[in-house]
C-alpha cells in the first residue's frame, strides 16, 4: 500500500459515505482535533486508533487503548492489517484504508434503470390506479351514478397509492441513495393493472368454459401478483440480490397461501374462496354444454336424498345422546 492514502467511512451497506485524503503514515484517527482523519462518533475515543506501517513494512492499524475498541468481524483486536478492502469498526463507524493505487473494479452493466424514472413512469403509474380504481367501482356499482362517488374513490386510491410509493421511496432512499418514487408508482399501478385484467380475463374464461378453479382460488392469484410487485420494489432498491429477493417473495407467497386456505377451511370448510361461481355474463359468452333440466333435476333429486340422509342421521344421533342422558339419570 503506497501514500497517499484514502480513509473511507461507510455506511452499514457498504455504501462510502466520506472519503479523508492523507498524505502519509501515520494517521491518527479519533474524535479529538489533533487527528487527521476525525469522527463524529460519540462512541469513539479522543485518541482512538492509530494507522502506521510494521517491522514487515505493511500497513496495521493498532487501538490505541480506546473503552469500545476497535472491532473487526465482531471480535475486538488491538492491531489488524489492512489489505484495502479490510472494514473495522472504531465505536460506531465503520472504515476502510486504501493506497491511491488501490484496483478499481471493472465497469459493470447498468442495472439501475437510469432511463426509466422520474415524471414519466409517475404519471403512467397515477394512470393505472386512477383507471382500476374507477374500473373496479363501476363494476361492482349497483346504485344510480354519482359523479362524488367516483370522485372520492379516485382521491382516496390516488392518496393510498402515494402513501405507499412514498414507504418505498424512502426505505430506496436509505438504503439505494435514490428515491425513485416515480419507478415505484409504476410498479404499484402496474400490479392493480395485472389485477384488474386477471379478475375480467378469469372472470369470463371461468363463466365460457365452466372454469370454476379460476375464480374459486383467484384470490391466489392475485396474492401471487402482490408478492410479485413487492420483489420488483426490491429489486429497484437493490438491484444486485434478485435472488434474494425472489426467495423472499416465495416465502410470502407460500405463507400467504397456507393461511389464506386454512381461513377458508376454518369459515366454509371448503379451501375454494367461494363455494359456487358467482360470475353472471351474456349467454353468449357461453361456450360449455348446457345440461338438460331432467340432468339437472336429477342431480337435484341426488342432492335432496343425501341431505335428506344426513339429517335423519343425525336426528337419529340425537335421540341415542337422549337415551344415554336418561340412562345416566335413572342410574343416578
Amino acid at each position: 500500500m503506497k501514500a497517499p492514502y484514502f480513509v473511507e467511512i461507510l455506511a452499514r451497506n457498504g455504501d462510502v459515505l466520506h472519503r479523508h485524503k492523507v498524505a502519509q503514515l501515520p494517521i491518527r484517527i479519533g474524535r479529538s482535533y489533533d487527528n487527521e482523519v476525525i469522527l463524529d462518533d460519540a462512541h469513539s475515543a479522543a485518541s482512538h486508533a492509530v494507522v502506521e506501517a510494521d517491522e514487515h513494512n505493511q500497513v496495521v492499524l493498532r487501538d490505541l487503548g480506546s473503552k469500545n475498541g476497535t472491532v473487526y468481524k465482531g471480535r475486538r483486536q488491538s492491531s489488524i492489517t489492512l489489505d484495502g478492502n479490510t472494514v473495522v469498526r472504531l465505536g460506531h463507524t465503520r472504515l476502510r484504508v486504501r493506497p491511491y493505487d488501490f484496483p478499481v473494479a471493472p465497469e459493470i452493466a447498468d442495472t439501475t434503470m437510469h432511463g426509466w424514472e422520474g415524471a414519466t413512469p409517475a404519471t403512467i403509474g397515477l394512470v393505472l390506479i386512477a383507471v382500476f380504481s374507477c374500473l373496479e367501482t363501476w363494476l361492482s356499482d349497483v346504485e344510480p351514478f354519482a359523479l362524488i362517488r367516483y370522485l372520492l374513490v379516485l382521491a382516496s386510491s390516488l392518496a393510498a397509492g402515494l402513501l405507499w410509493a412514498g414507504v418505498w421511496a424512502l426505505a430506496n432512499r436509505l438504503f439505494g441513495s435514490h428515491a425513485r418514487m416515480g419507478r415505484h408508482l409504476f410498479i404499484l399501478g402496474s400490479a392493480l393493472a395485472t389485477v384488474g385484467l386477471w379478475r375480467a380475463g378469469s372472470s369470463v374464461l371461468a363463466y365460457a368454459w365452466s372454469a370454476e378453479s379460476l375464480t374459486r382460488y383467484g384470490n391466489l392469484v392475485t396474492l401471487a401478483i402482490a408478492c410479485g410487485m413487492v420483489f420488483f420494489h426490491l429489486l429497484t432498491i437493490k438491484p444486485h440480490h434478485p435472488r434474494r429477493f425472489l426467495i423472499t417473495a416465495t416465502v410470502m407467497l407460500l405463507a400467504g397461501s397456507g393461511l389464506m386456505v386454512m381461513a377458508n377451511l376454518q369459515s366454509t370448510g371448503r379451501a375454494a374462496d367461494e363455494l359456487y361461481m358467482s360470475v353472471l355474463l351474456p349467454p353468449e359468452v357461453r361456450h360449455s354444454e348446457d345440461h338438460s333440466v331432467d340432468q339437472f333435476m336429477t342431480n337435484a333429486g341426488k342432492l335432496k336424498a343425501a341431505v335428506d340422509d344426513a339429517r335423519t342421521q343425525t336426528v337419529k344421533n340425537g335421540a341415542a345422546d337422549t337415551e344415554d342422558d336418561d340412562d345416566d339419570g335413572t342410574t343416578d
